[in-house]
């Protein structure tokens, strides 16, 4: 059951919408629009059953009361079955000692990464499928990573990108190179150069 919305542009960039769908999933039947209020991180996956794979999940598993304290969820997505993932997630548990309470959503016809351009429309495979979209709470793209299928993402960096989004969400403040929650933010450029020298390139004054 994969039901996508893709009226949308081709490919999604940084402020598109996220495109909705309907599908199963590890948690019963999933909407991604009844999560809207909450930010996302939706991404996928090549295959279950995979190292890597299996050690983001793993790693996703351990922090996933770091992104809950957010107000965000995680919800992950590949082309194997239900079945598949459900079997997957019980040899998770046996291997890392991890429970996986995030759904993981079945995606056999490649309907959903298609529209989310995680598969090329000609692919055979889903073998290029290891993409992160961070989604806010009204439903829009606010940033997206890709990797090959055999490198592994970083929890951490997905953890401190949803950080920073946050931080600068709405607002006018910019976060520096490797920004961290609790370090001070940078202010936009002043208007004019005939300011401080440090006109273009302010940190700003902690509250």
């Amino acid at each position: 059951m994969n039901d996508v919305t893709t009226a949308r542009p081709i490919p999604l960039r940084i402020g598109s919408p996220a495109p909705d769908f309907r599908a199963r999933s590890t948690m019963g039947d999933f909407q991604l629009s009844a999560l809207r209020g909450q930010w996302v991180i939706f991404f996928s996956h090549p295959a279950d059953f995979t190292p890597v794979c299996s050690t983001e999940f793993a790693a996703l598993a351990r922090r996933q009361a770091d992104f809950a304290a957010r107000d965000c969820r995680l919800v992950g997505v590949s082309v194997d079955s239900l079945y598949s993932h459900i079997a997957w997630v019980r040899a998770l548990r046996d291997l890392f000692d991890v429970e996986i309470d995030f759904p993981i959503i079945e995606d056999p016809s490649m309907a959903v990464g298609r529209a989310y351009g995680m598969i090329d429309e000609d692919a055979a495979d889903s073998m290029t499928m290891r993409t992160t979209f961070f989604i806010d709470p009204q439903g829009v793209i606010r940033a997206t990573t890709a990797y090959p299928h055999n490198v592994g993402r970083s929890v951490d960096e997905m953890l401190r990108l949803l950080c920073a989004l946050q931080r600068v969400d709405g607002g006018t403040s910019l976060t520096p190179e490797g920004w961290m929650p609790d370090q001070p933010v940078l202010l936009p450029p002043a208007q004019g150069t005939d300011a401080a020298p440090d006109w273009f390139c302010r940190m700003a004054p902690q509250s």
